[in-house]
């Protein structure tokens, strides 16, 4: 089955990672996806909202192909790069308040 003949309502009952690579038939490595998964889905949440706001008046067919590719760059961003290097997730942009930084030693 392929995205073109899904639909809209089946794709906003997925739920995890594998269930959205099963539903754009996108071959996988469940181990890369486990150590990933929540990356992925974080890049695949973004890149929608992107074609949503890019694309506002797409037909169902056409919306489901773009979120069939952004998935595929969501999961390939990874494959690439580490998600420390990515800094998708809020905590990794908060400056830590219990580290001194070597530069500030002897600074007064």
């Amino acid at each position: 089955m392929t995205a073109t003949t899904q639909s809209l309502a089946e794709f906003k009952k997925l739920v995890n990672a594998e269930d959205y690579l099963q539903f754009f038939a996108i071959e996988y490595d469940e181990k890369f996806v486990n150590v990933n998964r929540l990356h992925i889905l974080k890049q695949f949440s973004l890149l929608i909202e992107e074609v949503n706001r890019v694309f506002p008046d797409l037909g169902e067919a056409e919306k489901l192909e773009k979120y069939c590719e952004s998935l595929k760059q969501a999961y390939g961003v990874f494959a690439s790069k580490s998600p420390l290097e990515t800094k998708l997730f809020k905590v990794f942009h908060d400056k830590q308040k219990n580290i001194v930084l070597l530069q500030d030693v002897g600074q007064e």
